[in-house]
């Protein structure tokens, strides 16, 4: 209750006396946005302190940092993550809020339209007018410059992996875990209900609720976690068969412990490192999917910093004489490198925490 009143008056601004001023409720949007974000992070570093109390994660750790690739690939996927949340802590202004990667980038001027990489000039066959300032990767149509923009889609593809996997890991874990515990009726209702999910086709079937939701960064959030738990439930009931068969279920029983307790301080921490897995692996997906999505009209707002809303963009600058191409190379870069930096680091997890496998 104290959370819900708090977001209340977080975005409302009421209070016992009537409304704050637009200054003071400002101000309190931006503590409780930033405080949503650095309780996330503080969230997800209590996580990992748990598991690095366990000797199977001290051990995929010791094996993790022996493979450079994989920590390589991590220290990218850091820079990605430390560019999208500087986009995403706000900090009061005179004139509103700004992000602090715009406070960051605020020397970066505004020009007139289009300039090449490093160009002293528009990009003008008629009338080429001198920029006034230096864009190392150009600007676009609107003379916005491309290596800002670049960045500020990290925001897009944090926010989309970030909302999409609080949404479909805890629905994953907790229908997987059910099925694999209890069988029977339980696992053929979850397997109907995943085997349903999966025969239709996830990319009509997220524009489809994206059609019913509307646009916007939240609804592409909930279509993607409502067809995305799926693999997550079938991988976790699978491992969760595994692990019930094991002794320390059975001791857990006889001792009397309810069927909750079990699955919750037996069962959920030895499926963890799957989740984890997974959750790394599933971010690439997420972020070609809010690309293709973008790509496709369905997906960012106009006028949201999107890799796919560029790629979209860029189109019609292909066909332009002179043709302009930095936009695509940067954006389709950027969203490269992301997807596979994740890709790599999932298989390198995979392996220091199963190296059987190889």
């Amino acid at each position: 209750m104290i959370v819900f009143a708090y977001v209340w008056v977080g975005a409302f601004g009421l209070q016992g006396d009537g409304l704050l001023d637009k200054a003071s409720l400002l101000a309190e949007r931006i503590w409780f946005q930033n405080a949503l974000i650095f309780g996330a992070y503080a969230l997800l570093a209590c996580l990992l302190w748990r598991g690095s109390r366990l000797e199977r994660w001290v051990s995929a750790w010791k094996r993790l940092r022996r493979d450079w690739i994989g920590m390589g690939s991590l220290g990218l996927i850091v820079v990605f993550l430390a560019v999208g949340t500087l986009d995403l802590v706000q900090l009061p202004i005179k004139e509103g809020k700004q992000t602090a990667l715009d406070a960051l980038s605020a020397f970066v001027v505004t020009e007139s339209g289009y300039s090449a990489p490093l160009a002293t000039h528009t990009l003008s066959l008629s009338n080429p007018t001198k920029l006034i300032g230096h864009h190392l990767l150009g600007t676009d149509a609107l003379g916005r410059d491309t290596l800002v923009r670049t960045l500020k889609g990290a925001r897009t593809a944090l926010l989309i992996g970030g909302l999409t996997s609080v949404i479909y890991i805890p629905i994953g874990v907790l229908l997987g875990i059910l099925a694999g515990y209890y069988r029977r009726w339980v696992d053929d209702l979850v397997q109907y209900a995943y085997s349903t999910i999966a025969s239709v086709p996830e990319i009509l079937m997220l524009v489809a609720i994206l059609m019913v939701l509307g646009k916007g960064l939240v609804s592409m959030a909930l279509a993607l976690g409502l067809t995305g738990w799926v693999g997550m439930a079938r991988m976790i009931r699978g491992e969760t068969l595994r692990q019930v068969e094991r002794p320390y279920v059975a001791a857990a029983q006889a001792l009397g412990q309810s069927n909750w307790k079990i699955m919750t301080r037996h069962l959920v921490p030895n499926v963890m490192h799957l989740v984890v897995i997974k959750f790394v692996l599933g971010f690439s997906g997420l972020v070609l999917a809010e690309a293709i999505l973008s790509y496709l009209g369905v997906g960012s707002p106009v006028g949201t910093a999107s890799w796919g809303a560029m790629i979209d963009a860029s189109r019609s600058e292909l066909s332009r004489e002179p043709m302009v191409w930095w936009n695509l190379a940067a954006s389709a870069t950027a969203l490269f490198l992301l997807v596979l930096s994740l890709n790599v680091f999932g298989d390198s997890l995979r392996r220091a925490f199963d190296p059987r496998r190889g």
